[in-house]
């Protein structure tokens, strides 16, 4: 059977008809472009995502239990110097690698590019995104006397834009040797009848699939394979949007060696039990992060005998891993979430439809999902005046204003303590 009569058929057995009235509107060329996409897209697993929007998650709430942490600021001078000496020895001997996600345009900002080439207003001249995890990096780099392998995951919409601005700023005087560009994966958006959506270039509207697609994607890029020939045993995963990352934490990194466990990550304690983050906990016996929105409220609010939130430690997406843990995890399926959006498409006459509510689904797997393959994780509780200035809003919270507040209260800090 050819190709074409093959794509037909599993169009045929999806309900997904309307697409092959489009392969038949389109010249050699462009339906052969079509099919190669067709044939890349499980529509099986797009079938089953889309029936899921149905259901609601419910957790019992005898299931969830807190999450032990450890204090950065509480560690007596012993465990910080038996840590920092753990983690030193692996960052000086290059067994260290940082993973940037940089996938996200800054369209919540108002910012017309890659969100990483969004420039901060820091010290009158300003400073790049990018630019200060570059700074962050070669602080490292000089500390410890090694160059960093760094890989950055873009995502196929702003990948050659995120190339050329590095390139042209020379990666801020990074050496390019060590720095490796990838592509995040793409699932389909349907609408709300779970139909594949076209889009005007004759092609099915895909869009990134979360930062969860972070780990499959280092393994189908082949950085998983680079950093293993190149002998890396852990691997940090941070975002493009904090402008004080941290992304070389030998406290964290040390923590995590001596508590034996194969995952770690940065937490900073809410603000309020009601803010609107990610929280720790564990749930059946594995480490999860719970969204705000299905944490019972009696539980937001419960507290220790210290008086501390019981669920109060943030996840600020300052996540560390041994390659091992990297490679399990690529092979496996997260969880997808759907998210409700407003997505342009063309109908069968070759118009375009711009619509004014949201009219489809696009699926993503969060990053945090896949803690619950491991029975632990080490905790290691920052500040937020320290390790957290994102940068995701216009204005208001977690905004540009406030991350250049943070960003030169911190610095200004560390020249006086220097």
């Amino acid at each position: 059977m050819d190709k074409r009569q093959e794509t037909i058929d599993l169009l045929k057995e999806y309900n997904q008809e309307h697409i092959i009235k489009f392969l038949e509107k389109l010249n050699d060329e462009k339906a052969e472009q079509l099919i190669k996409q067709i044939q890349k897209i499980d529509l099986h697993q797009i079938t089953e995502l889309y029936n899921s929007t149905k259901k609601t998650v419910e957790f019992k709430e005898s299931k969830i239990e807190a999450l032990k942490y450890l204090d950065k600021a509480k560690l007596t001078k012993e465990q910080k110097e038996k840590f920092d000496r753990l983690g030193k020895k692996v960052v000086k001997n290059n067994q260290y690698a940082v993973v940037t996600m940089a996938g996200g345009q800054g369209t919540r900002l108002g910012h017309n590019g890659p969100k990483g080439t969004f420039k901060l207003d820091v010290y009158g001249k300003g400073k790049y995104l990018f630019e200060i995890l570059v700074d962050n990096l070669k602080e490292a780099n000089q500390k410890y006397g090694v160059t960093i392998n760094w890989y950055i995951m873009t995502s196929k919409e702003n990948n050659e834009e995120t190339v050329k601005f590095l390139e042209k700023n020379n990666y801020f005087g990074y050496d390019k040797n060590y720095v490796k560009i990838f592509t995040q994966s793409e699932l389909p958006i349907v609408d709300t009848n779970g139909k594949l959506m076209m889009g005007k270039d004759y092609k099915i509207k895909e869009a990134s699939d979360g930062n969860g697609g972070t780990y499959s994607s280092l393994r189908r890029s082949g950085c998983l394979t680079d950093m293993k020939e190149k002998g890396i045993k852990w691997v940090f995963i941070g975002s493009v949007d904090n402008a004080l990352l941290k992304m070389v934490d030998v406290t964290l990194l040390g923590m995590a060696i001596s508590q034996g466990v194969q995952i770690a990550s940065k937490s900073v304690v809410k603000a309020n039990p009601h803010e609107k983050v990610g929280v720790f906990c564990k749930m059946n016996g594995h480490p999860k992060v719970i969204e705000y929105t299905e944490l019972p409220e009696n539980m937001a609010e419960e507290t220790d005998s210290d008086g501390e939130l019981k669920f109060g430690e943030s996840h600020i997406m300052c996540n560390l891993y041994t390659i091992e843990a990297i490679e399990k995890i690529s092979k496996e399926i997260l969880m997808y979430h759907s998210a409700f959006k407003k997505n342009s498409y063309i109908d069968l006459d070759g118009k375009e439809i711009i619509p004014q509510e949201p009219n489809s689904y696009k699926f993503e797997s969060f990053i945090f999902d896949a803690f619950e393959f491991f029975d632990d994780i080490a905790i290691l509780r920052g500040k937020r005046e320290d390790d957290f200035a994102p940068v995701k809003n216009k204005e208001g919270v977690d905004s540009p204003k406030t991350a250049k507040e943070l960003y030169e209260k911190f610095w200004n800090r560390e020249k006086k303590e220097n």
